[in-house]
């Protein structure tokens, strides 16, 4: 067992989850403006980079549900481990936040990658 500050560990996990809650919506606003987008276009190259941008937009919501929900459990794995070891949480539980944190980071890449992409695609098609 590992004494930590674990009132650390939920503060983090709720950050990431207020922050995955924003990024749900500025993906669903991402596509929205796809959807606009798509109604003014009808060259080929363009309709299969828009199909491209919806399926991504789609991959990625569902990589932040899955995410979410994987924190939520985490979360309540801590709170039930505060409540059975006095306060403390074991080595497997540090190890999955370590690597919750990683995925956490990798999903906020790709995210920003994707937003970049499609602002310079919707800059060039306007």
């Amino acid at each position: 067992m590992v004494t930590t500050d674990v009132a650390q560990l939920s503060r983090e996990c709720n950050a990431w989850r207020e922050t995955l809650r924003s990024d749900r919506s500025s993906v669903t606003e991402l596509d929205s403006r796809l959807q606009d987008l798509a109604g003014t276009q009808s060259t080929e190259d363009v309709l299969i980079e828009i199909d491209h941008f919806h399926n991504q937009f789609y991959i990625q919501q569902l990589n932040i549900h899955d995410l979410k929900h994987a924190i939520r459990s985490h979360q309540q794995q801590i709170d039930s481990e505060m409540q059975l070891h006095n306060g403390q949480v074991n080595d497997d539980t540090l190890n999955d936040h370590e690597r919750l944190y990683d995925n956490f980071q990798q999903l906020e890449h790709t995210l920003k990658d994707l937003k970049r992409d499609f602002t310079v695609f919707v800059d060039r098609n306007r």
